[in-house]
């Protein structure tokens, strides 16, 4: 079920995309909360090249860790704009994306499509046996009201880098 907040991140990404939006440049926006509430939004960047293209969650999840916040997002929602005056729609996060959002905050909400409106479920149930690479430290949300990242092979409390 969504919360007023998550109706509110909504707004925020079609708000951003429909100021931004640019044919073959900006289709796409995002816009993710922190658990303090902070806001980060950010659009996607397509290339002349497509394999150089970036998702708006990238650039959403980049900007938060610059702020310091990329490994504490509560929410996360990307919404689509087919053209100039079409009103965007919540769109779900490519597989990259998922494993990017899953890296940086393995309990975040995902604001994902559906045939109801749109609806609210964790990462973790978007990638069923999540790819680890056999040499990292594994993340895992510790028990608590805030989830954190405790690395298991290290046993340090930190994020990894690039993810604030």
């Amino acid at each position: 079920m969504l919360r007023a907040s998550d109706t509110a991140l909504i707004a925020v990404a079609r708000s951003l995309i429909l100021a931004r939006f640019e044919p073959d440049r900006h289709a796409v926006a995002c816009a993710l909360r922190t658990h303090s509430g902070r806001v980060h939004a950010g659009v996607h960047l397509e290339g002349n090249v497509g394999r150089i293209a970036v998702c708006a969650e990238a650039v959403a999840i980049g900007r938060a860790a610059t702020d310091g916040d990329g490994h504490d997002i509560e929410t996360i929602v990307a919404v689509y704009c087919a053209a100039a005056g079409v009103e965007p729609v919540v769109a779900a996060p490519c597989g990259m994306c998922r494993e990017m959002i899953s890296d940086c905050a393995p309990a975040a909400r995902v604001v994902m499509p559906s045939a109801n409106g749109p609806r609210v479920v964790r990462v973790s149930r978007l990638l069923p046996g999540k790819f680890a690479r056999p040499d990292a430290p594994t993340p895992y949300p510790d028990v608590g009201s805030r989830p954190r990242l405790r690395w298991a092979l290290t046993g340090a409390d930190a994020p990894p880098a690039g993810c604030g």
